[in-house]
């Protein structure tokens, strides 16, 4: 029955402040404010959707351009912002009771102070819903007219913009509740909002101060249920943030209705702190912490094949972060980043919660142009002050070149920034930086480095003599970036598999094959050497054969062993943008069926480009299943008479033989022998994976040759290595408005919302006041 009465009198109370908010001008004047900010960023990026609509672009996800955390949506901007409004409507609950002297009747009266107070607060989380119901009609409108609307990244991204007006009420109850002054209430809240606001940018320089700041960043902790994922952590630490302000303000009232020292008021504060500090550490822990990713693409969560290989993973794991002060890199690792650096992982530490993050921070002599170039005549000694100056941190962080390689043998990894995850029994696997735009690991880098935990990677042997492409050779013609370059992304390396050089004369170098790559030679094989190659095949050994133009003889002997043939002149195709010995090929249905790693690129518009290819011929092909991969349109032909490949002129002549049609450039042949899948990829061209082809754009044309690295190497793993990141797309990618709806939408939204909403509170305000 105490219980009930406790209840009305908070209802009560929230019914009280209600009337006096909505019968307010403050309220609805900062209503209409907020309706318009909102309307016009609404306005803005819808607006711009339907633009390039016009125009014939259409948008990726319409949910997650408007309501996600893209720099064009309108959540960011109201998660930055919103803490403006709270203080001037917080500032007068418990000061407007002081100032007037009602706070004596409240006290005099069987009202319990935790019901004033949770009253009041309840009067905001009413308030606050009609915040939040401002945008939920933006989101219901866009889903009206958006098919396959993602509305479930809208509704977890709102509950934390509420999560966070609440918070900030609360915080502002308990200034409110400090002094009867309503502008020194309305002041300190503020103060305070705009330091929670951004206080993810303070005291980065201590490991202590960075934890303590990055954890009352109330914000920063609103972000992740804007990109529409669910954290219990994060859900939990509003709660406390509320619970502990309340419970703060409860506890000042009780101060003025009992006598008690000023110590015992201190240790009671700090009681209240220290159990909601407890409590905010224990969710912290990573097994007790839950997830719901709200989006379509599940794109918060990783792949289903990355989480088999973390649940595969049995052993705890230690990620020790190597960070090189002289690295171009170390701007990532920064240790006043290093807990936004943490974040990068946090998808990994889900599945894998027992997993340990250390740092290491170094200074060593490595790659560096333009360190080299800033400070010239300068010892690294010296250079190392210097950059800790100007990234202010302090050297004696830092362990130099002698005390690290007494630690971890950094140097075959040129000292730059890297991580290195090592499970319990010593196995260790290199994490690594790459020398693109992007620089950083994507998932399916990482994935693949703890594969190879629970995997064995297999090995690629490349065969060398005989004028085979070699995997030092840093020039065009070299396979140096798909063999041998550690910091390339799609190098073999950093797909997962080890890499040698193989002998075909030497039989015994065949051992422990798992694929013989064969690229381009330009002399006949031996008679050993195509024995060795005759019995590794007849063993069932999987093969990549790589030729070119003018050089396709010299594997005719392995490749008509098959049953498959070399066209003897060169495919060639017209072309507006580059030579018609640059040919692009497109992906057929059949690799597009065979591999996720083919069909997302087809799906893209990617072609693959092979600069000088021979076509294939695979009607001899018997015991063998056979695909073709990669085809020319049906422009193309078979050169025979022209030789000059610079200022030829390429004309399909029928009465040489030419004749314009599809042809094959890249075939895969597989079986059952010994008790084995058996693998044989064949290509009509090698220069397309080489160093030039990798590393080089062509305009007009949108080429992925990486791809027939990362395709074919799959297969020969059994779909192992590398790892397939694999989503399903997108569905809400177009919207359901007419051409120049544009104005309509300012007018709606800037016009006759806003006014609606200024004509009912002046109504509301009007009808009080003549009453």
């Amino acid at each position: 029955m105490r219980k009930h009465n406790n209840f009305n009198q908070t209802l009560r109370i929230a019914k009280i402040e209600l009337n006096t908010m909505f019968y307010s001008p403050v309220a609805w004047l900062l209503l209409l404010v907020f309706a318009v900010q909102v309307g016009y960023s609404f306005v803005d990026v819808l607006g711009g959707i339907l633009d390039s609509k016009d125009l014939g672009r259409g948008a990726w996800s319409v949910s997650q351009q408007v309501f996600g955390t893209s720099m064009s949506s309108i959540m960011p901007g109201i998660q930055r912002y919103i803490y403006l409004y709270i203080p001037l409507l917080t500032m007068g609950l418990m000061s407007r009771e002081y100032a007037s002297g009602s706070i004596k009747l409240l006290y005099s009266s069987p009202v319990k102070n935790s019901s004033i107070i949770l009253g009041k607060f309840l009067s905001m989380v009413v308030y606050g819903g009609v915040l939040i119901g401002i945008i939920a009609l933006f989101s219901v409108f866009t889903h009206i007219f958006t098919p396959h609307f993602d509305y479930k990244i809208v509704v977890v991204g709102l509950l934390g913009l509420y999560l966070l007006i609440l918070a900030y009420s609360a915080i502002g109850i308990f200034f409110s509740s400090l002094t009867k002054y309503q502008v020194v209430a309305a002041i300190g809240t503020l103060a305070v909002l705009a330091f929670l606001n951004n206080v993810g940018d303070m005291g980065r320089g201590s490991d202590l101060m960075r934890d303590i700041t990055y954890w009352l960043d109330l914000s920063g902790k609103s972000r992740s249920f804007l990109s529409g994922i669910f954290s219990s952590q994060d859900f939990f630490y509003f709660i406390i943030v509320i619970t502990l302000f309340l419970s703060l303000s409860i506890f000042k009232l009780n101060t003025e209705k009992s006598v008690m020292s000023m110590k015992v008021k201190v240790l009671k504060y700090c009681a209240i702190v220290a159990v909601c500090l407890a409590c905010g550490y224990i969710t912290t822990f990573p097994k007790l912490k839950y997830y719901y990713d709200a989006t379509y693409t599940q794109s918060n969560t990783l792949c289903k094949e990355s989480q088999d290989i973390m649940r595969n993973i049995k052993d705890k794991l230690t990620i020790t972060t190597y960070v090189n002060l002289f690295d171009e890199q170390f701007f990532w690792f920064h240790p006043h980043n290093k807990n936004y650096d943490k974040e990068r992982l946090e998808k990994y530490i889900r599945f894998k919660p027992d997993t340990e993050l250390k740092y290491v921070y170094y200074y060593a002599p490595c790659e560096n142009k333009t360190l080299e170039a800033n400070y010239p005549d300068m010892t690294w000694d010296q250079r190392a002050k210097e950059l800790c100056t100007v990234h202010n941190v302090k050297l004696e962080d830092f362990l130099n070149k002698e005390e690290i390689d007494a630690i971890v043998d950094l140097a075959p990894e040129k000292y730059r920034c890297l991580r290195i995850v090592e499970d319990q029994h010593g196995h260790k696997e290199v994490m690594r930086m790459f020398n693109d735009n992007q620089k950083l690991p994507t998932e399916e880098e990482m994935s693949m480095v703890f594969n190879k935990l629970v995997a064995k990677s297999p090995m690629v042997a490349f065969a060398k003599g005989y004028g085979a492409r070699a995997l030092d050779n840093y020039g065009a013609r070299g396979y140096y970036l798909v063999g041998y370059d550690k910091w390339f992304r799609h190098s073999l390396y950093n797909m997962g598999f080890d890499v040698r050089t193989l002998d075909l004369d030497n039989a015994a170098d065949y051992e422990g094959t798992d694929v013989l790559v064969i690229t381009d030679i330009n002399e006949p094989l031996s008679e050993t050497a195509l024995a060795n190659i005759y019995s590794y095949i007849d063993r069932g050994g999987d093969l990549y054969i790589l030729s070119n133009y003018k050089r396709g003889k010299y594997l005719a002997p392995v490749v008509n062993r098959l049953g498959v043939k070399y066209y003897d002149g060169l495919v060639v195709q017209e072309n507006q943008y580059i030579s018609p010995t640059f040919v692009p090929v497109d992906f057929t249905q059949a690799a597009i069926e065979s591999s996720p790693i083919y069909k997302s690129v087809a799906e893209w518009g990617y072609r693959v480009l092979m600069p000088t290819a021979l076509a294939i011929d695979c009607s001899g092909v018997k015991n063998f299943e056979v695909k073709s991969l990669l085809e020319t349109s049906d422009k193309a032909w078979v050169e025979y008479g022209t030789t000059d490949f610079v200022d030829g002129e390429f004309v399909c002549d029928e009465s040489a033989g030419e004749k314009t049609g599809v042809y094959s450039t890249f075939v895969t042949l597989s079986r059952q022998i010994n008790g084995k899948d058996q693998r044989i990829a064949i290509s009509g061209d090698a220069d397309f994976i080489a160093n030039e082809e990798l590393s080089t754009a062509h305009s007009g044309i949108d080429a992925s040759n990486y791809t027939m690295v990362k395709g074919p190497f799959r297969w020969f793993s059994g779909d192992k290595f590398p790892i397939v990141v694999d989503r399903v797309s997108a569905v809400d990618g177009d919207i359901n408005l007419p051409v120049g709806f544009s104005m309509w939408l300012k007018i709606i939204f800037l016009g006759i919302f806003p006014l609606s909403l200024m004509i009912t509170g002046i109504v509301l305000i009007a009808r009080r006041q003549g009453k």
